[in-house]
């Protein structure tokens, strides 16, 4: 594995993206560069492009107009329209996309100081409408059908406001003063979606490219095969750990799967792991990818501007959770190879630890600063940028992945496609938000939940989760996660009292389980390609193996504690509550348990020993008071005559099976 290819970035047109040639193929590489140049200087401060940055609405227009046409160029019409060209239709629209971005962008001061967004001139309002227009089809292209179809229908909503019936009444406006709100207010196209991918987002997402491209994918992925490859289901161990460093450079599951799932696979199924399990491992572990620190998704960033925190305070507050989530995966790959008899790899097949360090410690040592800039310097905007240009300095010194021209251009062009993709969607979700800000929905959804949930805390939780897994079906984890942060989270935080930092991670956590739960695992389906698995079994097994993801928010949701909101004493015992807790339930799902051994020694008892350990770990792990009637002793107590029986049937089992074997050997 030494000479492994590396398959840092995943297949170019993945997602039906357009090849370029040619003059369009600068097209996203010369926006992505103006791109950079304005968000160094706004974030710097430097003021040397001031005629753009000095006016923030002009600046958040400039972005849209740099990225949204785009996407006409780069994603087709349809899938059977061309994918090798740019037909002159979309010639035409990418053309009036530019202007009529450009026409925001040159009358942004205007637009402050005269107030159009309550009373515009006739031109602005028919240029507002094909903006609303342009950028429905945008999210149709970039995002797909079914998010564009919402997004349609919530932004057309404030014009029959009034006449909807029940809790999603609101008032109702024009269809020009809904153009215009749409366009040129705040609270919509240029609310908070688009106000944290302009402080926030641009950064990081070339923080990730750059580390995709100096080879730190194939260099995580070699750490790991050292680390891990010859332990027992050492394979499995591996696509854990490189899945958990490759959500920090792509933020996407898919993406994640795509990369490391090519080799950690058919490695998996080398050493006796079955087609829908390993399949099952990839997908789970590049869900958790995307939820870990210090670089997540997207949707954490939108999180600290919904919340007006510091981005390292959310980073800080996934840690336990993220590590809970991974700790009990890999309980149950190591219980699956023990149970199983599944050795790891050859050393002669895995990489040399020392020669992976040597041309990759950058990575790691990049990485620190990042969590330095991060953590302590508080630095959240500036931190990335910092970070990826000592990450090129040091690939350019270094001999092992110089950048050449051609590499230079792949890193904007690759960026360019997020970016543009991103901003189609958070424009779109922007719609959305407005939608419900216009209307004043936003401020009584809220009452209308606590209501519906009887004012029960539990209740409206199981809701919160039942919605948000939904709406991660159908739309992409940013636009179900910001139509929550709107529409649920205030109920839970004023109705339930709860913690909002914890309520946000919940919704984000939820949003994030359709992609490994039935019947649409979009990870779990992109993993069975790969293993040739069947989809639907595949996701059967990711669903078990990522059974622990499934009660972690409530855990941190019930008490904060376990996401550092509380006393340092409170934090321990919570902790440790929810890591023996996790231990328990991961060892009784997959049958084998650290310090006893395998839990079906006997046929009879097998079952109950191991259901008595999952609601033993189950309760232990959920803290008490609060919403829940039972304090924490007596849930302690419970789990304790559940786990203690269990433990002794198991240990007595084991017994009397090796007795047999000992016996039947003489």
């Amino acid at each position: 594995m030494n000479d492994r290819k590396d398959t840092s970035s995943p297949p170019e047109n993945v997602s039906g993206i357009r090849q370029l040639s040619g003059f369009w193929l600068w097209v996203p590489r010369i926006a992505t560069v103006v791109l950079t140049l304005f968000t160094i200087d706004y974030l710097f401060n430097l003021q040397l492009i001031n005629f753009i940055t000095k006016v923030e609405s002009q600046f958040f227009y400039t972005l849209v107009a740099l990225m949204l046409p785009l996407v006409y160029v780069l994603w087709p019409m349809n899938r059977h329209a061309a994918r090798d060209r740019v037909p002159w239709y979309d010639v035409i629209l990418f053309l009036a996309t530019a202007g009529v971005c450009g026409f925001f962008v040159y009358n942004a001061e205007q637009i402050l100081d005269r107030g159009w967004e309550y009373a515009a001139p006739d031109y602005a309002i028919v240029v507002s409408f094909l903006f609303w227009a342009t950028v429905v089809e945008a999210v149709r292209r970039a995002g797909g059908l079914p998010i564009a179809v919402i997004v349609a229908i919530a932004s057309i909503y404030p014009i029959f406001a009034d006449l909807v019936p029940g809790p999603i009444q609101g008032f109702p406006s024009s269809p020009d003063q809904t153009a215009i709100y749409h366009a040129m207010s705040r609270e919509s196209v240029m609310g908070i979606p688009l106000q944290a991918f302009a402080n926030l987002v641009v950064g990081f997402l070339l923080f990730g490219v750059a580390l995709q491209q100096t080879g730190g994918g194939k260099f995580f992925i070699n750490l790991a095969f050292a680390l891990l490859g010859h332990v027992r289901g050492g394979p499995a161990k591996v696509a854990v750990f490189s899945s958990g460093l490759m959500g920090s450079m792509s933020g996407s599951v898919i993406t994640n799967v795509l990369t490391t799932g090519v080799l950690s696979i058919p490695a998996m199924r080398r050493v006796g792991f079955s087609k829908s399990h390993a399949a099952g491992v990839e997908a789970c572990a590049s869900t958790g990818g995307v939820l870990m620190p210090p670089v997540m998704g997207a949707t954490a960033f939108v999180m600290a501007a919904f919340l007006n925190i510091p981005y390292g305070t959310i980073a800080l507050a996934a840690v336990v959770p993220s590590f809970l989530y991974f700790l009990g995966l890999f309980i149950q790959i190591d219980a699956y190879a023990a149970r199983h008899d599944l050795k790891g790899l050859p050393a002669s097949e895995l990489p040399s630890l020392k020669q992976t360090l040597k041309e990759g410690w950058y990575f790691i040592f990049v990485f620190g600063l990042l969590i330095w800039l991060l953590f302590f310097l508080r630095q959240e905007a500036t931190a990335p940028f910092y970070a990826t240009a000592l990450l090129l300095v040091i690939n350019q010194i270094l001999p092992y992945q110089r950048w050449g021209w051609q590499q230079v251009k792949d890193f904007f062009s690759s960026s360019g496609k997020l970016f543009a993709e991103l901003i189609a969607i958070l424009t779109g979700v922007g719609l959305l938000v407005g939608a419900l800000s216009v209307t004043g929905l936003s401020g009584t959804i809220a009452n209308d939940l606590i209501y519906l949930a009887g004012g029960n805390t539990l209740v409206l939780l199981m809701m919160g989760a039942l919605t948000s897994f939904i709406l991660g079906i159908g739309m992409t984890v940013t636009a179900a996660y910001i139509f929550l942060a709107v529409a649920l989270a205030p109920a839970l935080i004023t109705g339930g009292g709860m913690d909002p930092l914890a309520v946000h991670l919940f919704i984000l956590y939820w949003g994030m389980l359709s992609f490994i739960t039935p019947p649409v695992a979009l990870g779990a389906f992109a993993a069975s390609t790969i293993a040739g698995s069947r989809p639907m079994e595949t996701g059967l097994q990711a669903m078990r193996l990522g059974s622990v993801i499934y009660f972690i928010p409530f855990l941190f949701v019930l008490n904060p504690a376990l996401i550092f909101q509380g006393t340092w004493s409170e934090v321990t015992i919570v902790i440790g509550q929810a890591l023996l807790g996790v231990l328990l339930i991961a060892g009784a799902m997959q049958g084998y348990l650290l310090g006893i051994g395998d839990l079906s020694a006997s046929r009879l008892l097998q079952w109950p020993i191991r259901l008595a350990l999952i609601f033993g770990g189950l309760l232990l792990a959920i803290p008490g008071g609060g919403p829940v009637p039972l304090s924490n002793i007596e849930l302690s107590m419970i789990s304790a005559m559940l786990i203690i029986p269990a433990v002794v049937a198991a240990k007595l089992a084991l017994r009397r099976r090796h007795r047999r074997l000992a016996t039947a050997m003489t």
